[in-house]
């Protein structure tokens, strides 16, 4: 299994793609290939993207039986204990960051808590 996301790329890049892989949606390429198409697939990728950024995650003999490859990615892979991992950035604008909950139980699990013993 082969799933390939592109984002901000060349039209042609897309339907080039379309020969090999189903588009399941704008961007998101899906199929079943061979690993020599697979590397032939992200070779093309590569030399086609210039500015955009693509992510390529196939099935693989791990312990997570997927491994993936990316090109200028927001977020960063790194290798934690033989397990691939993806770490998000800190954003510096307050419309990517997290919102921290309120500390404090929620109204909802206070009013359970008086009826159950209440009683």
């Amino acid at each position: 299994m082969l799933v390939i996301v592109l984002t901000a790329c060349p039209v042609g890049l897309r339907g080039d793609l379309t020969r090999w892989l189903l588009e399941i949606s704008p961007g998101v390429f899906v199929g079943s290939v061979s690993a020599r198409v697979r590397e032939g697939l992200w070779s093309r990728v590569l030399g086609m993207v210039h500015n955009g950024r693509a992510i390529m995650v196939y099935s693989s003999n791990n312990e997570q039986h997927l491994a993936f490859k990316t090109f200028q990615p927001d977020w960063q892979a790194f290798d934690c204990d033989g397990v691939e991992l993806i770490k998000r950035p800190l954003g510096t604008d307050d419309a990517t960051m997290v919102p921290v909950p309120e500390s404090g139980w929620s109204n909802a699990s206070k009013y359970h808590a008086a009826r159950k013993y209440g009683r």
